[in-house]
């Protein structure tokens, strides 16, 4: 997937004029920043800019950090979060490992299932996934999420994307089961894989599906022994994640269902 500036997408989609009124609006806010690439200042404290990508046969614009070095805390809501600097910016960027979750759920079948999405920092498959008129839930820990993610629906021409926030230490007893539970790059540091295990537990539906994006951080089989004890089976493709990757490709598009037996 080709990812632009928005200023460069302002010299015309690469796939024809848009053949929608949501593409209009969209095409136009993409050609309103044609002069600013790193637009916006609208989040206080942060270097922001806006990217395009298509996803699905759909264009999206989307409001990211600059760089990983993007930190203000004037409130202490990190110190608050339990997040540390270095940490903190990681929700803001856009992870190859969205961008490969997003694809998936563009043709998957969804069939009315009730779809969660753990960890969507800027949201881009929730984004997909409300573009196709899905039952989604988006959910994050990081207090800037959600602000984030609303921004980019709007940026978009979509209804706002319902979000809970959420830890997968706490129970969260409110946010309610789900059929299909998705998320990319989250299991990034020790210990990630048993309480995102915990947190499917507590969230998923019987029969639900766990579709999760992992670029090679080598959690991955921990967090499956974690799933078989609830009876999930693991099967597995291997994705390109970056556009410079030959085959055979460390990451992985993991997914989870229930054994039938």
């Amino acid at each position: 997937m080709l990812m632009r500036r928005a200023a460069d997408a302002g010299h015309g989609q690469r796939h024809g004029a848009p053949s929608t009124a949501r593409d209009r609006v969209l095409q136009a806010r993409i050609g309103r920043r044609t002069a600013a690439p790193t637009a916006e200042r609208s989040v206080p404290g942060y270097a922001v800019k806006i990217v395009t990508l298509r996803v699905g046969g759909h264009d999206y614009c989307l409001r990211t950090l600059s760089d990983r070095q993007q930190f203000a805390d004037p409130d202490g809501a990190a110190a608050r979060a339990g997040i540390g600097s270095a940490a903190w910016p990681l929700f803001g960027m856009l992870w190859p490992a969205a961008r490969v979750l997003a694809e998936a759920v563009s043709a998957m079948p969804l069939d009315g299932r009730h779809v969660l999405e753990i960890g969507c920092g800027i949201g881009l498959p929730s984004l997909v996934l409300q573009q196709r008129e899905a039952d989604i839930t988006a959910s994050d820990h990081h207090p800037l999420a959600a602000s984030f993610l609303a921004h980019n629906a709007a940026l978009n021409a979509l209804a706002p994307v319902p979000f809970v926030r959420a830890e997968w230490a706490d129970s969260n007893r409110q946010l309610g089961r789900f059929d299909l539970i998705i998320a990319s790059d989250v299991l990034y540091e020790r210990g990630h894989a048993e309480l995102l295990a915990d947190f499917i537990r507590c969230h998923a539906q019987p029969r639900a599906e766990i579709l999760i994006t992992d670029p090679g951080r080598g959690h991955a089989n921990q967090l499956s022994r974690r799933l078989h004890e609830q009876d999930y089976v693991r099967s597995e493709r291997r994705c390109r994640f970056e556009e410079t990757e030959t085959a055979p490709f460390r990451g992985r598009l993991l997914c989870y269902r229930r054994d039938p037996r």
